[in-house]
């Protein structure tokens, strides 16, 4: 029995360039770095709400899958292992994408080793000047 290709002979080079963009990592950020302010107020915006819920009811679980999320858009957006230089005039925004569950982690565990002073106050000061660098693009 003959194999038959889900795509048209002529989308057939369309898709495999499809799909291999969707294998490297960041492919799609470094074309739209510009909506990559309000990609990460978006994504704060849906985690700050679970992570009060999780803060109140002192739910470590909550942190786990908050750190996997934040593992994953970071690395959609390239700034994973390594700095996007793309990215660099919004280190604002990566700043608090990176700090979102360590804040929480040390309002449920102040005394953890990576609770520094100070560290709750720079998160808020991120998350306002990417807020308004999201604002500015619009």
């Amino acid at each position: 029995m003959a194999s038959r290709s889900f795509f048209h002979p002529a989308a057939r080079p369309l898709a495999a360039l499809a799909f291999l963009a969707a294998l490297v990592p960041g492919a799609q950020a470094q074309a739209t770095v510009d909506e990559f302010p309000a990609a990460a107020v978006r994504f704060l915006g849906n985690e700050l709400p679970q992570m009060e819920i999780a803060v109140k009811e002192r739910d470590r679980d909550y942190f786990e899958q908050a750190m996997g999320r934040m593992i994953e858009f970071s690395g959609a957006w390239g700034f994973k292992t390594a700095a996007n230089p793309a990215l660099a005039p919004y280190s604002m925004c990566t700043d608090a994408v990176n700090e979102f569950v360590i804040v929480g982690l040390c309002r449920v565990m102040p005394k953890g080793s990576e609770c520094e002073p100070g560290m709750a106050a720079k998160f808020d000061g991120n998350l306002q000047r990417c807020r308004e660098a999201a604002a500015a693009k619009r």
